[in-house]
């Protein structure tokens, strides 16, 4: 798993590359925890070359998502590819974070 993160305008971009289970997601959380500034109103997940989220990935998705929103920022992901999709839907987790199909609408959304 590569992670790689981008900061413009107070919104913190992460694009994730590979898979997210059991070996790679603390790397992952970790990775976010770093970049995530205090100034930042925003997070963004880029899934577009997630390859695989495990179980332990989603939870620690919403974990994310839920640290996010107590520093008063919002929180989505992006691009999923079809099969990474299903998972998230498979789980109902697709209910619980905002996935937004490209980059540039989850720029606009949570610019709002």
């Amino acid at each position: 798993m590569d992670v790689t993160t981008e900061r413009e305008e107070g919104v913190l971009s992460v694009r994730v590359e590979g898979r997210i289970d059991g070996s790679t997601v603390l790397a992952f959380r970790e990775a976010i925890e770093t970049a995530l500034k205090e100034g930042d109103h925003a997070v963004i997940v880029d899934c577009e070359k997630l390859s695989y989220i495990g179980s332990v990935g989603l939870r620690t998705m919403l974990a994310i998502a839920k640290a996010v929103a107590n520093r008063d920022a919002r929180f989505a992901l992006c691009t999923l590819s079809d099969p990474v999709f299903k998972i998230f839907k498979m789980s109902g987790f697709d209910t619980i974070l905002t996935i937004l199909p490209s980059r540039t609408e989850a720029l606009a959304a949570l610019a709002d």
